[in-house]
């Protein structure tokens, strides 16, 4: 009877161990799907794989077990955590904008049988996500003729990726919209061929034209799925022009006396950064500070005037206002503008916003400051233009 009970007793014991491991494997693989969500939430990682190993190495300080790692889907499920506690209801309308910038790609590119895939169908989005196209065909030039005569703006990527030693070469085509749209082609007679998930496994889920408008219907009925589709991608052309004008500022250089931080680009990033610090729900004043100097791009012996010229049209007359006057905001701060300049310039309603941009200009020429990217200036201003209305 003792030895049977000693047995039990250590069959108990025994058993106690292996809960106990189990609760901590569990426990660590919490850990590490939470952070390599985090990782990848943050963009400091874009591969599940890597952020697995990031996180990992970092929670255990070392080897780690291959059951220890999560799956992909369970670091895609808290990414999703991440999204609706930061983004709240906006994730709601992103989602909807994406499938509606979705659904306008697809019907521009239609002779290429395009498909949807990725989170724009699925719903996973977060901030930052893009709107993931197959297109089919043999001639690349053909589809950047198109975006071309929609007046879009792209660049080409060629990428090379190995996978189970094999090395092949993948084309993408980036998109400037509200949304970044990425475009990876595929030769016409790989339209049948079955895509798999690398976060499943499965094979991947992809929607035609028909079948996202059948989506759209579904999920927003109150919503008038041309005329919406329409007004988004005709709310977007301004984005792309501000895109193309600034762009190019990151090759012209400046005097190092006025301006020993470097290129435009890098002094109007700075410029527009410390704007949104002073007045960050001003779509106006945003754009003046991060618009002021494009045209130094274009005639370096009146950068004032050519800006106004390629801006009209495409920014309101306050924002124009400010740019057409920043010069003389320096000689208010320095004393060297006129009287009669002054007062004119002092009875109009946005004189301290102009007195304020000059501030941000010279602010924003130190070597070596941090300074938002263009993509993420721009992607700002367009959320002020959401929340707050144009």
């Amino acid at each position: 009877m003792r030895h049977g009970a000693c047995d039990f007793t250590l069959w108990q014991f025994l058993a106690g161990i292996d809960s106990a491991i189990g609760m901590t494997n569990d426990k660590l693989r919490r850990q590490i799907t939470f952070e390599a969500a985090r990782l990848m939430y943050s963009r400091q990682e874009s591969e599940y794989y890597r952020a697995k190993l990031k996180a990992a190495r970092k929670i255990c300080r070392g080897w780690v077990p291959e059951s220890y790692l999560p799956s992909n889907a369970e670091i895609r499920d808290e990414i999703q955590r991440f999204a609706w506690m930061y983004e709240g209801d906006s994730r709601h309308d992103n989602l909807r904008d994406m499938r509606l910038t979705a659904y306008r790609m697809l019907a521009m590119l239609q002779q290429f049988r395009p498909r949807l895939i990725g989170s724009t169908l699925t719903g996973h989005v977060r901030h930052g996500s893009d709107v993931d196209l197959h297109v089919f065909t043999d001639s690349i030039p053909s589809v950047t003729g198109v975006l071309d005569a929609e007046g879009l703006f792209y660049d080409v990527e060629h990428k090379e990726v190995r996978k189970q030693q094999e090395t092949r070469i993948y084309t993408h085509i980036h998109v400037q919209e509200k949304f970044p749209v990425e475009l990876t082609v595929y030769a016409a007679a790989e339209v049948r061929t079955v895509f798999r998930s690398s976060i499943t496994g499965k094979p991947i889920e992809r929607a035609s034209l028909k079948q996202l408008r059948e989506l759209l219907e579904q999920e927003y009925p109150d919503l008038n799925i041309d005329d919406a589709a329409e007004e988004l991608g005709q709310a977007m052309d301004r984005f792309s022009l501000y895109r193309l004008l600034l762009a190019p500022l990151e090759k012209v250089e400046q005097g190092r006396r006025y301006h020993p931080e470097g290129d435009v680009l890098y002094h109007s990033l700075q410029v527009f950064d410390l704007a949104r610090d002073e007045a960050p729900w001003d779509e106006d004043f945003l754009l003046a500070a991060l618009l002021h100097d494009v045209g130094k791009g274009i005639d370096s012996q009146d950068h004032v005037g050519a800006a106004l010229e390629s801006l009209r049209g495409f920014a309101s007359e306050r924002t124009l206002w400010l740019i057409e006057h920043h010069m003389e905001a320096h000689k208010l701060a320095d004393g060297s503008i006129g009287a009669r300049a002054r007062r004119r310039l002092m009875q109009h309603p946005d004189y301290e916003s102009l007195v304020l941009l000059g501030e941000c200009d010279r602010g924003g020429r130190v070597p070596g400051a941090a300074a938002p990217e263009l993509d993420e200036a721009l992607d700002y201003i367009r959320e002020v233009v959401r929340m707050c209305g144009p």
